[in-house]
């Protein structure tokens, strides 16, 4: 599967069935070539066209399966909100 497919599905959150958005990009590990977390793209409805978006990043294995339209995630730890690229919480 490439990541232009996986950037396709709707990333959903299995607790409650929230959509938490799209993958905009992976974050893989330079020795093995695994991937370690799906990083997605949050833009605030409020903020406007060129206001800068926050990222979210999911571990690897939070992921529960990938389906045909949807990636199911779990909440075991909240996923990581990084504002303008920088780490809150």
């Amino acid at each position: 599967m490439t990541l232009s497919e996986l950037q396709l599905k709707d990333v959903i959150l299995i607790e409650d069935g929230r959509r938490l958005g799209n993958i905009s990009d992976l974050e893989i590990n330079p020795v093995t070539g695994k991937i370690e977390s799906i990083i997605l793209m949050v833009r605030e409805k409020k903020g406007n066209f060129f206001s800068k978006a926050d990222e979210i990043v999911i571990d690897w294995n939070q992921i529960v399966r990938i389906g045909s339209d949807v990636i199911l995630v779990r909440d075991e730890k909240s996923p990581l909100l990084l504002t303008n690229g920088h780490k809150n919480g």
